[in-house]
């Protein structure tokens, strides 16, 4: 049985009218199957012969692994365990794509774009609500880098824990879909104690063998942005949900044409 890293929700029996979310962790069953026949060896031989003269650039500059914790942005009981693969585009902004394990057959369910302070602060206000903050995911322990020690980890973080970050989810893992269906999901992350669910936190300090009272201890000093967290950021304190609605289509027609 394939290893599945985060936690599925069901729903326990009603109480006062209301169903009660329970956290199932995915390992206790299977990885849904991708649809599809598996991979030919005609494939992977095309495969091979691209990798040995093709270029890929931006994926090498991906320097490390981050884990962490995502909720939708309009319902914090559905909850994903999210492992970043970050680069740097420089000082001031990393890119990440995220996958639902750190293992080969991992699937890639989105990504996440984090930003200095001083680059956030440059930000429509609109556009403010759409980033979550990083300083209570790092000082409690929540984000953390698999393997890397401590004392290393603190390096980096300490940066991390000054930013905000624009995440967006395509596959909704935690509900079974085999396939990336249903619009992309804004994403946002933990920002107190009490909103994970305690079995999230236990089988994720199993799997990788950290615990998260430790870290967070040995990071009570960092600190977050210099001007405190911005009230516009994580929502709002508001829930966010994507929609799709219908509009008219510009013709072809009405397009300016630089040549005639």
């Amino acid at each position: 049985m394939e290893k599945a890293d985060h936690l599925s929700m069901k729903d326990e029996p009603e109480v006062q009218g209301e169903p009660t979310k329970t956290a199932v962790h995915l390992s206790t069953k299977d990885r849904p199957k991708v649809p599809g026949e598996p991979t030919k060896t005609g494939t992977s031989m095309v495969d091979t012969a691209a990798a040995a003269v093709q270029s890929f650039a931006p994926l090498n500059q991906i320097h490390q692994h981050l884990c962490a914790f995502h909720f939708y942005a309009y319902d914090m009981t559905r909850q994903v365990e999210a492992h970043h693969f970050c680069s740097h585009i420089n000082e001031d902004m990393r890119q990440c794509l995220i996958y639902d394990g750190p293992d080969p057959n991992a699937r890639l369910i989105g990504l996440e774009y984090m930003v200095t302070e001083k680059l956030f602060m440059t930000l429509p206000d609109d556009e403010k609500k759409l980033w979550h903050t990083h300083e209570w995911e790092v000082k409690g322990g929540f984000l953390f880098m698999p393997g890397v020690p401590e004392v290393m980890q603190r390096q980096d973080l300490e940066k991390v824990a000054k930013t905000y970050g624009k995440v967006f989810h395509f596959w909704q893992v935690e509900l079974g879909h085999e396939l990336p269906i249903g619009l992309p999901n804004l994403m946002m992350a933990v920002t107190r104690d009490g909103q994970l669910y305690p079995e999230m936190i236990k089988e994720t300090e199993k799997q990788f063998g950290i615990s998260i009272e430790k870290e967070r201890e040995s990071r009570a000093y960092m600190k977050g942005p210099e001007h405190g967290i911005h009230p516009l950021a994580n929502g709002g304190g508001k829930g966010l949900k994507l929609e799709l609605r219908e509009v008219d289509i510009k013709p072809v027609e009405s397009v300016p044409r630089v040549f005639v």
